[in-house]
């Protein structure tokens, strides 16, 4: 079987996942499949040979800074590694001097922030694509290694319920506009004031996403065939760590949640994992957990982005 292509997303930005169609989305799971069973079967393309990223980090990362970095190196190609401290953008020059300069140097952006305008601002000036890597408001790379994860344990993703625990945010818009190309059920539990943005929502609803928004988290996770969570206190978030606490009580998911969920259920969190406070340390490393397979499917779902986005004609 071949590689599969997806014509329409070369030389494009990814933003989020809403920008794209349901079958380049559906394209770039099946291309990132197939890299991970590649890989594992020791077959090793070399599609990017001779190009480069940037990689900009404003936030901490283990994942998306250690993924992208080997995911360019096992498709044959080299990143370049940025910090606020290096380029001070904002600061030291503009967005718009830093894009205009870059895209010609490299064949690619990937950026983690965190205002979600940054990333337009540097997509707008720069001709070449633009990834994505974290911002406030979304987090469309790591829902592609997550519904990756979904196809891997269920074989299909139409009609799974997937109940979401927590905060409606960059994590959890992602997961809503996942559900809208994916058909799965989507059940949000989190507490008043803490929804997903309504225009992400709205949209999302508009292209055909069954997403609910409930109060009680237990109602949330009956029947579920996946029950994910996230930290309740995001970077940038820790002078609100004692209201989130407070609001989030009762949502801390441990392993006597997993009686509520389907025959089938599986327990999924994105990481880094806050113990006592959105779960405990027995549920990530509980036998009905993917969670470190969710982790391992990062480095796949990076290379299917740049391979999809960066390859040449």
């Amino acid at each position: 079987m071949d590689l599969p292509i997806v014509d329409s997303l070369r030389g494009r930005d990814l933003l989020s996942l809403a920008d794209l169609t349901t079958p380049e989305f559906h394209g770039l799971l099946q291309s990132s499949l197939w890299l991970k069973r590649a890989w594992k079967a020791k077959v090793r393309p070399r599609p990017l040979e001779h190009k480069t990223i940037a990689m900009i980090f404003e936030k901490q990362s283990l994942r998306t800074r250690s993924t992208f970095d080997i995911a360019m190196v096992q498709l044959g190609g080299h990143s370049v590694l940025l910090s606020q401290n290096y380029i001070g953008w904002g600061v030291r020059e503009t967005i718009k001097d830093v894009a205009y300069n870059l895209e010609r140097w490299v064949d690619g952006i990937m950026a983690r922030t965190y205002g979600h305008g940054t990333l337009e601002e540097l997509a707008l000036h720069a001709d070449v694509p633009v990834i994505n890597g974290l911002s406030d408001a979304l987090h469309p790379c790591q829902l592609l290694a997550d519904y990756m994860a979904l196809q891997e344990t269920f074989g299909e993703l139409a009609g799974l319920k997937v109940a979401f625990v927590g905060d409606g945010n960059n994590v959890c818009a992602s997961h809503v506009n996942a559900a809208a190309h994916a058909g799965t059920r989507l059940t949000i539990a989190c507490p008043e004031g803490f929804d997903p943005d309504p225009r992400i929502l709205a949209a999302a609803r508009d292209r055909g996403a069954d997403v609910t928004i409930v109060r009680d988290p237990r109602e949330a996770a009956e029947g579920a065939d996946a029950l994910y969570t996230d930290v309740w206190i995001s970077m940038g978030q820790e002078e609100e760590t004692e209201r989130r606490r407070e609001a989030f009580a009762g949502y801390t998911v441990d392993p006597s949640w997993f009686d509520a969920l389907s025959p089938r259920g599986v327990f999924m969190h994105d990481l880094p994992a806050h113990y006592g406070e959105e779960c405990t340390e027995e549920a990530v490393y509980h036998p009905r957990s993917i969670v470190f397979e969710q982790a391992e499917n990062r480095l796949h779902a990076q290379k299917g982005v740049l391979f999809q986005l960066l390859r040449d004609a």
